[in-house]
């Protein structure tokens, strides 16, 4: 529609309001109490404009067409200087002390001609300094409301309110206590929207950030949402890390980790020089000693044994470009496929189930799908705290009418807020979805149309699923045959289903079956590609897990998940590298650990990964490493794995890398240094071709971009993506076989990428977990992640993260801690048939009687030693989600 400013005509969208047309024509109007990313308030009345015979506040009047709007007018700008001066009246002098380069109060006074003198109060209302990443001082407070609906809008957490009456109005957390007690989550989105300066991150003053020299635009280096963000900095040191208000999938929100922790790159236990074992000891040595070192053991190695004596661990944490060339150095160097990345610990089962049921090893949709589902299924995946801003949009999805099931053993954080929470036993998902799926066929709510013409397996799943009527399914599951009843129904009747998962689908004995049966869902529904609906997407769980498969990273496909036993697929990477590709299948990390243990492994470089901390039945993983005659660790810290190294190489983190991530729903984005590495570290690209060079091979790819390039001449599904065209449009989603070609964001538009182009229905039984709760282990453990740390916690451990959460704690049920005599916060022991932990109790109903969770944070809890080797009879993921333990008091 079009409207007039002042005589300029301009054009807007529908539901516009004054403020996006005023502001359209070029005129910027104070908006102290507005956010563009929150439901506006119209409560400072700074942005006042005249419309016909009346003035009104801009941000809350909409925009109708052949309106005419007055802006400029002197008597406007007197009106809204008589409004922020009323403002500005009840702060104190310091309030404005910062000048123009300040806050936004600041700014809006003195485009207003508003000078320090008009603020006359006195500090009175004090401070609240207790949380170590947001200070509030109350006496700045303007009562706006912006934080207070940042909480709620976009982080969901309504972790704070606005107290108090009239001019004693200021925000306050919402239970009432210090800041570091509420349920703030450290978003930061507070900070960030804050006016004045009520809200500020320690340590950084007022306008530090606006003034910070250099800006950096980079995509987060913790989980795998890929958010954007820009990294500020001064004199080679951070400054600040805030949201990219532009970012795809972030939107100007970011979660603790991303917007906080940072300090790890400048941790005095940062690895600056290479090291060497003598004598039993590491020890600094110069880059060329240790690269020769390395490169010996290497021929050694393959002299002894042949090239398969020789495995690598690629990171999830490098780079794609990095992942490339460490494929591609175990391939051309050393002449094996045993190369390997942490999504086999993860979403392997992802990557196996989704290709056989559909065709490709990444979700079917962008993230934005979900904001036009109208019923979202969430299985066995916790994003308010492990994917926090993707938890975060789900929440307004629901909270602007959107259905929700929740499938989890626990209540996890958007349970609350679920139509229906269905708690199955752990270990039980594929009788679960079998008994939805039965509802689905028997309640006629499946789109017979999309089965005929682009699915198949329709009749071997109908015979099957005779067999999973609710009651069945409920008995096996501990599930109530009504709530599984009332889960299918919501999602069958439903016009635009969304599914999101997580690793409580994936890490389990028969993690591949519960994808392919979670996928019949959508199938039997008509809810992927060519049909309606947003499809099954994996929330990925280190930044760039989906990259490092993409990649080649695996020991059974060449970059783009092509196949080792396709010969053309070998014949068009032999063609680049100019060697032919080995053609049996390498390694998976599992077996390396027992080849290392065997004596048939004779060298193992693990790049990025602690898998002594990590990794399942941590005990005999310490064991493989013994074994090994050379293990190389590419690391940033002394983690537990690059202490059991002979050779630890210092490297770069995420914020000194150059390259690109794949974030969880496929999309390419650009990484970028906003610093120098520290003393003598290098980007793993760097250390991969040094080591390379030694080997006396050149293995071309002087730049990331020049990797990115060669791999898509390699895999046609990324022909189309380079750094020069990230750094121009943000972000694209592979496949994109063409620089003129956009992406595929929603994939199988019109057929899947089987062979022969249909979905595939999957009909594998209901199987139990490896291992079962008995009278001597009566308890079922599940492992997973807490908001404040991420992973083994080698990053997150060194910022003030640690003051949010200090030990790995053990949830258990109020029940089952009377039973053993425990109380909150009592030190307990937890027993395996594989090892023990010590761990602190926390008693909660979020856990289910009979049932435990922990995290694994924090190494010295030993989590991982209580883990068993049983893994996914596919892919081998291991099966963290079901360990039999017994628990029992510390004992001083």
């Amino acid at each position: 529609m079009r409207v007039d400013v002042d005589g300029m005509a301009v054009t807007v969208a529908d539901g516009a309001s004054l403020l996006d047309a005023v502001r359209a024509a070029g005129v910027e109007l104070p908006a102290l109490c507005h956010d563009d990313r929150l439901t506006p308030a119209g409560s400072c009345r700074s942005c006042l404009v005249r419309v016909g015979g009346n003035v009104v506040a801009a941000c809350v009047t909409p925009a109708r067409d052949g309106m005419r709007i007055g802006a400029r007018s002197e008597e406007l700008r007197a009106l809204r200087r008589e409004s922020v001066e009323l403002i500005v009246s009840a702060l104190p002098p310091r309030a404005l002390a910062a000048g123009v380069e300040g806050t936004e109060l600041a700014r809006v006074c003195h485009t207003l001609g508003i000078g320090p003198e008009a603020a006359q109060a006195e500090d009175q209302r004090g401070r609240d300094d207790s949380h170590p990443y947001v200070h509030l001082d109350r006496d700045l407070c303007i009562a706006c409301g912006r934080c207070v609906r940042m909480c709620a809008e976009v982080q969901g957490t309504f972790a704070l309110t606005l107290t108090g009456r009239g001019a004693d109005t200021v925000v306050a957390p919402g239970t009432g206590g210090s800041w570091a007690d509420s349920d703030c989550v450290a978003c930061g989105g507070c900070v960030d929207t804050c006016p004045t300066g009520a809200l500020t991150e320690p340590g950084l003053p007022v306008g530090a950030s606006r003034a910070a020299p250099m800006r950096t635009r980079t995509t987060c280096g913790y989980c795998g949402v890929g958010c954007s963000l820009e990294v500020l900095t001064r004199n080679g040191e951070i400054t600040a890390v805030l949201p990219d208000h532009d970012g795809p999938v972030n939107r100007g929100h970011a979660c603790v980790k991303g917007r906080f922790a940072h300090g790890f790159v400048a941790s005095p236990d940062r690895l600056t020089r290479p090291l060497l074992r003598r004598d039993g000891r590491l020890e600094p040595v110069s880059w060329a000693e240790a690269l020769e070192h390395v490169a010996r053991g290497m021929r050694t190695a393959v002299a002894e044994g042949g090239p398969d004596a020789v495995a690598a661990i690629s990171s999830a944490r490098a780079t794609n470009e990095e992942n490339y060339l460490i494929q591609k150095f175990m391939r051309v160097v050393i002449g094996t496929n045993n190369v390997d990345n942490c999504s086999r610990l993860c979403h392997a089962p992802s990557a196996a189930g989704l290709t056989a049921s559909f065709g490709l090893a990444g979700g079917t949709d962008l993230f934005e799908d979900a904001e036009r589902a109208d019923c979202l299924l969430v299985v066995g995946a916790n994003p308010a705290e492990a994917h926090p801003v993707v938890g975060a949009r789900l929440l307004q999805r629901v909270l602007r009418g959107a259905g929700l099931i929740v499938i989890d053993p626990r209540a996890v954080g958007l349970a609350r807020y679920a139509d229906t929470h269905l708690r199955p036993r752990p270990g039980t998902n594929v009788a679960l979805f079998h008994g939805l799926a039965h509802v689905l066929l028997a309640e006629g709510l499946t789109d017979q149309e999309f089965l005929r013409e682009h699915a198949i397996g329709l009749p071997e799943l109908t015979e099957l699923l005779a067999a999973y009527p609710p009651e069945r399914a409920a008995a096996i599951t501990g599930v109530t045959a009504d709530g599984l009843v009332a889960a299918a129904r919501l999602y069958g009747r439903a016009e635009r289903p969304a599914i999101f998962y997580g690793l409580g689908v994936t890490e389990h004995l028969h993690g591949t079956d519960g994808v392919r049966a979670l996928a019949n869902l959508a199938i039997l529904r008509g809810a992927v590609g060519p049909g309606i609906g947003y499809g099954v997407n994996p929330l990925r769980g280190q930044n760039n897990v989906q990259g490092a498969s993409d990649m080649g990273a695996l020991p059974d496909a060449l970059p783009g998940y092509q196949k080792l036993g396709d010969p053309a697929a070998r014949a068009r990477a032999a063609a680049v590298w100019g060697v032919p590709v080995p053609a049996r299948p390498g390694l998976r990390i599992p077996e390396m650990f027992a080849a290392a243990r065997s004596g048939v492994l004779r060298a193992l470089w693990v790049i990025g990964e602690d898998v002594c901390a990590t990794d399942p039945d941590a005990d005999r993983v310490a064991e493989a490493l013994d074994s090994c005659p050379l293990v190389v660790c590419n690391e940033l810290f002394l983690s537990e794995t690059a202490g059991r190294a002979d050779v630890v190489f210092p490297v770069a983190s995420w914020l000194e890398k150059d390259g690109t991530f794949v974030n969880f729903d496929r999309r390419f984005q650009r990484v970028r240094p906003a610093l120098d590495p520290p003393g003598e570290a290098r980007p793993d690209f760097a250390v991969v071709h040094a080591l390379a060079a030694e080997l006396g091979v050149d293995l071309g790819c002087r730049t990331p971009a020049d990797a990115l390039a060669e791999c898509g001449r390699i895999a046609p599904v990324f022909a189309g993506l380079t750094h020069e065209r990230l750094d121009r449009e943000g972000a694209v989603p592979w496949p994109c076989t063409d620089a003129g070609a956009p992406g595929e964001g929603r994939l199988y538009r019109e057929r899947f990428a089987t062979p022969d182009g249909l979905a595939h229905l999957a009909s594998p039984p209901y199987l139990p977990p490896g291992e079962e709760p008995d009278h001597s282990y009566p308890l079922v453990l599940v492992t997973g992640r807490r908001w404040a740390h991420y992973n083994s916690g080698s990053m997150t451990r060194r910022t003030d993260d640690l003051r949010l959460d200090t030990v790995d704690l053990l949830d258990l049920h109020p029940a089952d801690a009377t039973r053993l005599g425990l109380r909150d916060g009592d030190p307990v022991v937890v027993e395996s048939r594989h090892g023990r932990a010590e761990l602190v109790a926390r008693l909660t109903e979020e856990t289910s009687p009979g049932q435990a969770f922990c995290a694994f944070h924090f190494p010295s809890s030993g989590v991982n030693t209580l883990t068993s080797s049983h893994s996914d009879t596919v892919t081998a993921c291991p099966e963290y989600k079901v360990t039999a333990v017994r628990v029992s008091p510390a004992r001083e």
